[in-house]
């Protein structure tokens, strides 16, 4: 799964990666965690892409309510395209999560012990996540999940799962309205994680009030 992870990249930076354009707004965070509002990018009609804050833990578009949102952090690639709760998202409300690590802990004897995954570069990268819009009573959310897949021989050590990075040369065929559902599924099972290393950090990421460069040591 991913339930943790940081953006520390300037909006310049980031406006230039995802050809924006326009600056992004967001808050830097070295422990971001779900049910906050995230930087997403997303594919308007007119083929731009527009940087948008969405919640973090997908509600989806027939819910009663927005009661169970803390339950759909994630998304299986898997079954991405069958579940009720992402299907209808995967066809048309794709985006990109932008990061510069994440967080996973794996379960050792006496203890957990936290990595942070991120780029060898330590430059920004994408999660491919999916975002929907929920309105009931007069309330409107704008959520997003993160969409995760198997482990690969970097992250098997850790933990059995992991979020899906998109590589750049294919983020616009992941967001784009017109893609053929088929192709864009092939999407998941990339090779993003190429230029991917796990650092060994303290547990003082542990704690989510924590929120600086410790989280990184």
């Amino acid at each position: 799964m991913c339930g943790r992870y940081n953006l520390r990249a300037t909006p310049e930076s980031i406006a230039e990666h995802f050809e924006l354009p326009r600056l992004p707004r967001f808050n830097t965070s070295y422990n971001i965690t779900p049910a906050q509002k995230i930087l997403c990018i997303v594919e308007l009609d007119d083929q731009s892409l527009k940087s948008v804050n969405l919640f973090w833990a997908l509600v989806p578009s027939w819910s009663k309510d927005d009661k169970n949102s803390h339950h759909l952090i994630n998304a299986r690639a898997e079954t991405v395209r069958e579940k009720p709760s992402f299907r209808a998202a995967f066809h048309k409300r794709r985006c990109l999560i932008v990061a510069n690590g994440f967080y996973e802990w794996q379960k050792l004897a006496s203890h957990k012990q936290a990595f942070h995954i991120h780029r060898q570069d330590n430059q920004l990268f994408a999660f491919a996540g999916l975002w929907e819009h929920w309105e009931h009573d007069a309330k409107t959310l704008y959520s997003c999940t993160i969409i995760t897949t198997a482990a690969t021989t970097l992250m098997q050590p850790i933990h059995e799962r992991m979020p899906v990075i998109m590589p750049p040369d294919h983020y616009r065929d992941w967001l784009g309205k017109s893609a053929v559902e088929d192709d864009v599924f092939n999407l998941l099972d990339n090779q993003a994680y190429v230029d991917m290393t796990r650092t060994p950090i303290s547990d003082y990421v542990n704690n989510p009030k924590h929120n600086d460069e410790g989280c990184l040591n």
